[in-house]
């Protein structure tokens, strides 16, 4: 190849590189709500860049529809893999959190955030692939039935179709109360102190009647193998937990979790356990705690170590400790 060839050729690549990276952060936005996990987004992602690298770009007529048909159709495809994998998953399964500091918003697919918490993924996790990603594309990221028949496959009719059944199932499933972070930041700062102070009323008062804890340690660590519901009985296991000798000393802190209020809590700069809720009428009507470490090696990447004292003592199993609890 000659010298002009190769200047052409590495003119082109900037371009389609540029071209790309305008479009990452929506690519990476829709990648990480259809998988729940960011190295999985990020992997569709740059598979996604390898067959744009593999176009020419006088070819095609929109960079962006022709991306997003591109990741969309591979995190389907992802998901109708990985189908046996979660099957497979012990205990229950949550999404990758997404966390920042407190005062920060997260550095990482922050369009539209609303569409992160934690509550709203784990209600996406019912949907098939395809209803998922025409909810998402919708709903989400407002594109209009034309642009999403062509991004899944499907005609239009059938897309509204499928998107009016994932609708129906979201919002039977969706709190219909907002609460302003104002108020989540008071109540989670009131679920610390009633669960560090063992104060067993207080912290039933700050619990939804109907509240369902999940707990997600992918059988890496130890957590409870199945979600628990109700606010007396969830509140007895809190408290039961921070008293029995299961939890070293801990360090907490506030932070955002998927654009939420949440907890991190770290021994020796590590980070163990990321806590977040879904509140319905300030009150909380979820808990999700992440304890897979390998959900949580990016997040102890991100924050300073902390030193704080360790308890060697032996650990009682959860699930032991959630029977007494009822």
């Amino acid at each position: 190849m000659g010298t002009d060839n190769k200047r052409k050729a590495r003119k082109n690549l900037a371009n389609q590189q540029k071209i790309f990276n305008q479009y990452r952060p929506r690519l990476q936005a829709i990648a990480y709500r259809m998988l729940g996990t960011i190295g999985d987004a990020e992997d569709m992602v740059q598979e996604t860049f390898i067959k744009w690298l593999s176009v020419s770009v006088e070819e095609i007529q929109s960079p962006q529809a022709y991306l997003t048909t591109i990741v969309t159709r591979l995190c389907i495809d992802y998901l109708r893999s990985s189908k046996v994998r979660h099957e497979q998953y012990v205990g229950v399964w949550l999404p990758e959190p997404i966390v920042s500091h407190f005062s920060n918003e997260p550095s990482e697919l922050v369009e539209l955030a609303d569409s992160l918490a934690m509550a709203f993924l784990v209600i996406l996790e019912r949907l098939s692939p395809v209803e998922r990603a025409v909810f998402l594309l919708r709903e989400v990221f407002e594109y209009d039935y034309d642009e999403i028949s062509r991004h899944v496959g499907k005609n239009g009719a059938n897309c509204r179709q499928i998107f009016r059944r994932a609708k129906q199932h979201i919002e039977v499933n969706r709190s219909r109360f907002d609460t302003s972070l104002s108020q989540q930041e008071q109540l989670t700062r009131k679920f610390i102190e009633a669960c560090e102070q063992g104060d067993l009323p207080g912290l039933i008062d700050l619990l939804a009647a109907d509240i369902t804890l999940w707990s997600d340690g992918g059988g890496k660590v130890q957590s409870l193998l199945k979600p628990m519901q109700g606010g007396t009985k969830v509140a007895r296991f809190l408290i039961a937990l921070r008293r029995s000798k299961l939890i070293p000393n801990y360090d907490s802190e506030l932070v955002r979790v998927n654009g939420q209020i949440g907890i991190i809590y770290s021994l020796k700069g590590s980070v163990q356990n990321v806590v977040t809720f879904e509140f319905i009428a300030c009150r909380i009507r979820s808990i999700y705690f992440v304890r897979n470490p390998d959900k949580l090696r990016r997040i102890s990447d991100s924050f300073p170590p902390i030193l704080t004292v360790l308890r060697n003592d032996s650990l009682l199993p959860v699930e032991s400790l959630a029977e007494n609890c009822g």
